[in-house]
């Protein structure tokens, strides 16, 4: 800001010189400006707006989701609530000592 008032006082007997041109520059310049930023903010604006509407769409997706009455207990199948073990593990010494027990001597 300082630079553009120093500038200003520096030129500021052209800028008397011709009030209407500077007063023309000045309008056509800001004017652009402001167009040029209004197009470049527009675009992002409206991403801006699109999430929010996306995000509104999630938040009542979940507020259904929470509403939603849960499955009963009895209506799970059975098959799903069983469980499958492995067999037992062989007993070794078990298989010996029963030999002994049987094995006749004649």
């Amino acid at each position: 800001m300082q630079d553009l008032i120093a500038f200003l006082e520096t030129n500021s007997a052209l800028v008397l010189a011709n009030p209407a041109s500077f007063a023309t520059f000045a309008a056509l310049f800001g004017g652009g400006g402001f167009v040029v930023g209004r197009y470049l903010l527009t675009e992002r604006v409206a991403n801006l707006e699109s999430r929010i509407a996306r995000r509104d769409d999630e938040i009542a997706e979940l507020k259904e989701k929470q509403k939603a009455p849960e499955p009963e207990a009895s209506m799970i199948p059975l098959y799903e609530m069983t469980e499958v073990l492995p067999p037992t593990p062989l007993n070794f010494n078990q298989l010996l000592v029963q030999r002994k027990d049987n094995r006749h001597v004649g």
